[in-house]
């Protein structure tokens, strides 16, 4: 089985991917989605993006990632694709699942699984901007409003050429709202003849056994999950029990350290706040500590709460 670190806008960053992947389990991150619209952009946006970059895309576990690029332009997209080769990233994801509503109402991310015509002339021409020993990999959802497109959109991807295919089992318009419909991953993955990797709703090994029975695939990716069960890869794999409340305090206080060397440590409390919101779907104890820190505005604040909570849990 190979897990991959679903690519989060405004969440999964670096110091998140360092900090999971050093835990273990994970075969490949993607980054957050770049945005391209018309121009090739310098090496320091993608380095900004993936400082992984400087480590031969890999985590400091030596977990490989992957640049994801959003857009709708093909030759732009090619360009992008270029480049960020050029820098160094291990392959290229290209985004077709965002459902931000800013991003679709610029003709990025999910809007266009409308089209199954113009999925493919973006695949074909990135494809082919690319040495053939790279991965090309998709990242898409059912559909946008309904599902009838979903086999559609499948097969124009694979038939362009890309080498892999991540399918959140949710249109646009479902959100994140339950259930994930894991056995239209299945009728995708019946369609073509590329991996096919399984996304949404697995948030426990269960989950996990679950949706591959129901998918058939022998490749997950996980998000929302790794972060509500920071473990959740080993977890799933068989290789450790779910991390205690403990266990997870010691892992925030790790996370504040790291974060607090770059330049967002004005942003560490709402961050951790919003790492707890993700939490509650497996930790009792989340709900209750979130309700302790909300007025918490500074990195010491936080630091020593969180201490304070690991001392006495």
């Amino acid at each position: 089985m190979k897990i991959t670190l679903a690519p989060m806008e405004g969440v999964m960053d670096h110091h998140m991917r360092a900090l999971l992947t050093s835990i273990g389990g994970f075969d490949l991150c993607i980054t957050e989605f770049i945005r391209v619209i018309s121009l090739t952009l310098p090496a320091k946006v993608y380095r900004r993006v993936s400082p992984e970059l400087f480590n031969q895309s890999k985590t400091h576990a030596g977990t490989p990632v992957r640049i994801q690029l959003l857009g709708q332009d093909p030759q732009c997209l090619a360009n992008n694709a270029r480049k960020a080769l050029l820098v160094g990233s291990d392959g290229i994801d290209l985004n077709f699942g965002c459902p931000a509503k800013a991003v679709n109402k610029s003709r990025g991310g999910a809007i266009l699984l409308k089209s199954p015509e113009t999925l493919y002339k973006i695949v074909k021409e990135v494809r082919t901007s690319m040495p053939a020993y790279q991965t090309l990999s998709v990242k898409i959802r059912l559909g946008y409003a309904d599902k009838s497109l979903a086999i559609d959109n499948a097969q124009a991807i694979y038939e362009a050429g890309a080498n892999e295919l991540a399918v959140h089992a949710r249109t646009k318009e479902e959100g994140y709202l339950p259930p994930a419909h894991w056995h239209w991953i299945a009728n995708i993955r019946e369609s073509i003849a590329i991996p096919v990797i399984a996304n949404g709703d697995i948030f426990n090994a269960q989950d996990a056994i679950r949706c591959q029975e129901i998918s058939g695939c022998d490749r997950l990716m996980i998000g929302r999950g790794a972060l509500a069960m920071p473990n959740l890869a080993q977890v799933i794999k068989g290789i450790e029990e779910p991390y205690s409340w403990p266990q997870i305090l010691t892992l925030m206080s790790q996370y504040l350290v790291i974060q607090t060397q770059g330049d967002k440590e004005k942003y560490l409390p709402s961050r951790i706040k919003q790492w707890l919101t993700f939490m509650r779907l497996q930790q009792i104890q989340a709900l209750p500590f979130l309700q302790t820190i909300r007025k918490i505005k500074t990195t010491q604040e936080m630091f020593d709460a969180i201490e304070h909570a690991r001392r006495t849990a």
